[in-house]
């Protein structure tokens, strides 16, 4: 053992003894549990700790403890091999649906999804283009940010192509409610139907 390695060896030990004692004193004064110290002891000094791991699961398995989940022996939706820490919360706001509370990452990537559709919804080229300049302000407020979380990599849009995009997309809405109409006409005849007749 090289002075490295035992200067190490002892800072782990003067902190394994500073953790005890810290530990015991919370226990007397009640604000830990003593099962719970007794099993965090017995894994911290598992040599195998994945090991150690494993037969809490099979042991959990044989009382029932993962009966009716879902998910049990399955890989845990969305996850495609990268590990994403904030997996929980994201599903757990995609189910209940819940709105602003969502780290600005994820509130602007499902803004950013729905935003073709909260554009076409307005009918004057002003409204669109100050959504459209007040969504690209927020996105770069959110990358000017430092607060954590994950990353922002919702991109900003270009507004005359998005206008123009949207000007297009409102054209063919047009014409195909154009379209509809003439056909529910020809449907009837080209005489437009009388709703009141006249009484002699």
């Amino acid at each position: 053992m090289n002075d490295v390695d035992a200067r190490m060896d002892r800072l782990r030990r003067a902190a394994r003894y500073r953790y005890q004692q810290l530990v015991d004193s919370e226990i007397e004064r009640g604000s830990l549990d003593p099962d719970e110290v007794r099993e965090e002891r017995r894994l911290l000094q598992a040599r195998d700790v994945g090991q150690h791991a494993r037969a809490l699961i099979e042991e959990a398995e044989r009382r029932g403890t993962f009966e009716g989940n879902p998910y049990h022996g399955k890989r845990l939706p969305g996850n495609d091999g990268h590990h994403d820490p904030d997996w929980w919360i994201k599903a757990k706001i995609e189910r209940e649906e819940i709105t602003g509370i969502a780290p600005p990452a994820l509130a602007l990537r499902k803004e950013d999804a729905e935003l073709d559709e909260h554009l076409d919804a307005l009918s004057a080229e002003a409204d669109v283009r100050d959504v459209l300049e007040d969504f690209n302000a927020r996105v770069k407020e959110a990358r000017r940010q430092l607060l954590g979380g994950p990353p922002v990599v919702t991109p900003l849009r270009e507004v005359d192509d998005e206008i123009t995009r949207w000007r297009d997309r409102r054209e063919a809405r047009l014409a195909s409610d154009a379209r509809a109409a003439a056909e529910r006409a020809a449907a009837f005849g080209d005489r437009p139907r009388r709703w009141w007749r006249r009484r002699r």
